[in-house]
């Protein structure tokens, strides 16, 4: 027959796991957070959203057009043709700003889409550069290439090409 424990004791057994999982979380707390400031430390801190860097580059953009000389202005020279940089730095970033501030996730979006679109141009570049290194010179004499009778036309990626 099974022995029953006082209600006081499973309580207490109770209370015991829920101090070991709160000192677990605790502990794995403590550990991402030194391991963030670790990172913070070694590498700066991390970007923000695609649309807080979007920002950061109109104004650096904005900044910079605003600094230049530019002879492109026509018969405006010195303080007028900064002038006229300037306002128009400002009225592109009235236009952009507000479509940034109402649609962040956007950006992040498109972002991400981005991502996706290197790494699938990527891929089909690397696959492409696979099959062309791993052409060998038996695989170009087979098929009519690279003999001692060939002028060097239709040469491609991996076949020889006679230069003589």
């Amino acid at each position: 027959m099974s022995e029953e424990r006082p209600a006081s004791d499973a309580r207490e057994e109770e209370q015991a796991r829920a101090t070991d999982a709160d000192a677990w979380a605790t502990a794995c707390a403590e550990d991402l957070a030194a391991e963030k400031d670790r990172r913070r430390t070694e590498y700066g801190p991390p970007p923000g959203s695609a649309a807080e860097e979007l920002k950061k580059l109109v104004d650096t953009v904005a900044d910079k057009l605003s600094g230049l000389q530019s002879p492109l202005l026509g018969g405006l020279a010195g303080p007028a043709a900064q002038q006229v940089v300037r306002q128009v730095v400002q009225q592109a970033k009235a236009a952009v700003e507000p479509v940034i501030e109402r649609n962040p996730d956007v950006f992040d979006h498109l972002a991400a889409a981005g991502g996706e679109l290197l790494a699938a141009y990527r891929s089909a570049v690397q696959g492409q550069e696979r099959r062309w290194t791993a052409r060998t010179a038996d695989d170009v004499t087979r098929e009519g290439r690279g003999g001692p009778d060939d002028p060097g036309e239709g040469t491609g990626p991996g076949e020889r090409i006679d230069l003589d």
